[in-house]
């Protein structure tokens, strides 16, 4: 017998995704609320950091969750769960990315060390900020697998299965990624 989805535990206690996966396919929305409530702060984590800034991040991140809902009839579970909604954020990044492009410097996502000098906090922030730039400005086919593996600590067959391309084509993307990050950054170095 199936233990029974208890309310009072908001992460679904020690069930596993698939659990609520299949109570969710038959209309749970209580299931949904409990794999949203395990993977939101993750979705908005990849969604800022391929598009930079907050309020479209939020908005992709609630329209990635809005469109799981409405194809989890569909999902076939031959990926992982979250590997299949991370393709549904990259594809909503990709799309708001097309509309627009994001207008100013992304902020700052960590403070500076209490210990730092002011000079050298000024000149970490200015390199921080060149950093988030050159990585902004990198083609969507670049950033997201750079994203995924060195923000979202994803392996590379994780990365590959999520772009649903070849690892081989996720590890030369992320190496030309680099490449391209050491060309605009070579002023800071």
């Amino acid at each position: 017998m199936r233990p029974r989805l208890d309310p009072v535990t908001p992460d679904g206690g020690g069930l596993d995704d698939g659990y609520f996966i299949e109570r969710a396919q038959r209309g749970s929305t209580e299931a949904f609320e409990v794999l949203v409530r395990r993977y939101r702060d993750r979705v908005y984590r990849v969604a800022y950091r391929l598009v930079g800034d907050r309020y479209a991040a939020e908005d992709i991140a609630q329209d990635a969750l809005v469109a799981a809902w409405r194809a989890l009839p569909e999902f076939r579970r031959d990926a992982a769960f979250a590997t299949w909604l991370h393709s549904i954020v990259l594809n909503r990044a990709r799309n708001q990315l097309t509309r627009t492009r994001p207008a100013g410097p992304l902020p700052a996502e960590l403070p500076a060390a209490a210990t730092q000098e002011p000079a050298d906090v000024v000149q970490s922030s200015f390199r921080d900020r060149a950093l988030r730039a050159a990585i902004r400005d990198l083609p969507f086919e670049l950033r997201a697998p750079l994203v995924l593996r060195q923000f979202e600590g994803c392996s590379y067959e994780e990365a590959a299965a999520i772009l649903d391309v070849s690892v081989s084509t996720v590890r030369g993307r992320i190496a030309r990624a680099r490449r391209a990050l050491l060309i605009s950054m070579r002023d800071w170095r």
